[in-house]
């Protein structure tokens, strides 16, 4: 599974560009991932894919999660699909007894899960692998309100696609993250090529909040929207921590 996460980090967040192109748009967009590139072939068959519309739900006995974030966000990169954080070693979440380490987050407008059939203009992912490669993300909704001082910070030097910038001022995932800890759950995939599957979902169920400026500024850098449409939920349940 290291392969996965390897994956994950390097190759589906790499510039766009070359062989195995893919986009949100026309000819390489979500559609045609499947037949992009061989390796991409899990975007096109798979069957436990993400994102998915968070609707066939059931209620189920789930931990509160172990959240221990600090201070680690300290570079931004502009890889032509997404504004990603780079985190530093030491933070990490609990999952299933297991440790996983926060690698990077980014962000995607509109969101990419929908909750019972409704969309939210902006979605963060908190990526996580454990020390064999498998992969935890935590997905947070965000609603269009007032300014969040955190997205703020990381959108003051936002760099050109394929640059990475320094932030003056490292960031904590945490305050990025609701105060209701409360999340779904569900088994899906990587919401870029290669679409690999075995990803731990956990999904916050409380909403946060950012500008409309802000969420304009993030889709006029990216182009337009930077969502996967939801996938077919399949033989999966959406479990809800009550």
């Amino acid at each position: 599974m290291k392969k996965l996460a390897a994956t994950l980090l390097v190759c589906s967040f790499a510039v766009a560009g070359g062989a195995g192109h893919w986009s949100y748009h026309g000819e390489t967009g979500p559609q045609h991932w499947g037949d992009l590139k061989s390796e991409y072939i899990m975007c096109k068959i798979g069957k436990n894919q993400s994102p998915v519309d968070l609707s066939r739900i059931v209620e189920a006995d789930l931990k509160k999660l172990q959240i221990n974030y600090s201070s680690g966000g300290n570079s931004v990169t502009n890889n032509g699909h997404t504004i990603k954080v780079s985190y530093e070693p030491g933070s990490y979440i609990v999952v299933d007894g297991i440790r996983f380490e926060l690698k990077q987050f980014h962000f995607h407008a509109p969101s990419e899960h929908k909750v019972k059939g409704k969309s939210y203009p902006f979605e963060a992912h908190f990526v996580h692998a454990d020390k064999d490669g498998n992969l935890a993300v935590i997905g947070v909704l965000f609603k269009e309100g007032k300014k969040n001082p955190v997205i703020e910070k990381i959108w003051k030097n936002l760099p050109e696609t394929g640059k990475t910038v320094k932030l003056a001022h490292k960031v904590n995932a945490y305050d990025l993250l609701p105060e209701e800890k409360k999340y779904y759950r569900y088994s899906g995939s990587l919401t870029t090529p290669p679409c690999s599957e075995g990803v731990r979902w956990i999904v916050m169920k409380e909403e946060m909040e950012l500008s409309k400026e802000q969420i304009q500024k993030f889709r006029e850098l990216m182009g337009g929207d930077t969502n996967r449409p939801v996938q077919p939920l399949n033989a999966r349940m959406i479990l809800e921590m009550d």
